[in-house]
């Protein structure tokens, strides 16, 4: 079976090494403003078609899916023009900036029939993806709190050109970053219905957002609770820590280590924590490629779509917003 052929805007989030050895898809385009990076990736990975402007690859024939791994600004145009132009989309997240952004992406997918998949790299993790399997065979009973973290250390990445300080298009750290987090308790705890958070700026000072915010969310089904603190300035390994607390049970876990924690009254008899050996792979791009090729090649529908990111966006927003205005802030889920 011939693979699909990808061509990948913007290198330095998107290289194409991370599918290599796929049986689905193949490099066939790149694209970047840095000329020489353009060319080394282009002959590593043995490009057809290399180019600095994005559009050449939209309006490329033989391309069958785009991943745009561009600044977070540029994610709506080239998303819909891919879309408009018939290709399928692999969109890295945060999916857009703004709740009128995902309105254009929602009805551009619909529009066009193609698909779309956002690269929320927490579904796709062997950790987060067990401690899922744990809960849904109702390891920890019912969920009643969940929480994650996005702890970074922003000071010296910026972004080309500074992007991720852009005072035109603010790209606030809580949908850029934390949206991980985000998108983490909304595939275990369900969709969000209202968000509480407090922000504040002590470490990145010469940015043009805050660097710390704290969300707390009451989900719209069963009473959950949730919480998810992001820092950008955080003087410590990167990590997303996260804890799921059931009533008859508790799961530890993150994407850096290679086992998760379990504590299951209903498994063991007792509180303590057991070791589940887990891969690791915290930015696993080849399995969201191959989950989009996968639902392209047997016109199935994506699980991780246009529709589940509008929501971990306005989530998000809703945070920032909340954070802004010192009240609780409603999160729009019906895309």
């Amino acid at each position: 079976m011939a693979r699909l052929k990808v061509g990948t805007i913007g290198l330095r989030a998107g290289h194409p090494r991370q599918w290599e050895g796929s049986q689905l898809v193949e490099t066939h385009a790149v694209c970047d403003t840095d000329e020489a990076l353009l060319r080394s990736v282009a002959a590593e990975c043995g490009a057809k078609v290399a180019s600095t402007d994005y559009r050449d690859l939209v309006a490329c024939p033989d391309l069958d899916i785009l991943f745009i791994a561009a600044p977070d600004q540029w994610h709506c145009e080239m998303a819909c023009a891919a879309m408009n132009a018939g290709k399928h989309v692999l969109c890295e997240k945060p999916m857009v900036m703004s709740l009128d952004e995902c309105e254009q992406v929602v009805r551009t997918a619909d529009a066009t029939g193609m698909k779309f998949l956002v690269g929320q790299v927490c579904r796709f993790a062997p950790g987060f993806a067990m401690a899922k399997r744990l809960l849904e065979q109702g390891l920890v009973g019912d969920l009643f709190f969940l929480e994650s973290e996005y702890a970074h250390d922003y000071t010296h990445i910026r972004g080309v050109g500074g992007w991720r300080t852009d005072p035109v298009r603010l790209r606030h750290p809580f949908l850029g970053g934390a949206c991980h987090a985000v998108d983490l308790l909304r595939w275990v705890g369900g969709n969000v219905a209202e968000v509480f958070a407090y922000a504040n700026r002590k470490v990145l000072t010469d940015w043009p957002v805050d660097d710390c915010t704290v969300a707390v969310m009451k989900f719209v089904e069963g009473g959950v609770l949730g919480k998810v603190f992001c820092g950008v300035g955080v003087k410590r390994p990167y990590t997303m820590r996260s804890v799921f607390y059931g009533t008859e049970g508790t799961i530890v876990c993150d994407n850096t280590s290679p086992e998760i924690q379990l504590a299951s009254v209903k498994a063991f008899g007792h509180q303590r924590f057991a070791a589940i050996p887990v891969e690791v792979a915290s930015h696993n791009k080849r399995a969201e490629m191959d989950a989009l090729a996968r639902a392209v090649l047997d016109g199935t529908e994506v699980a991780l779509d246009e529709r589940e990111g509008a929501r971990t966006v306005a989530t998000c927003l809703a945070a920032v917003r909340s954070a802004a205005d010192g009240r609780p802030v409603p999160v729009r889920n019906d895309w």
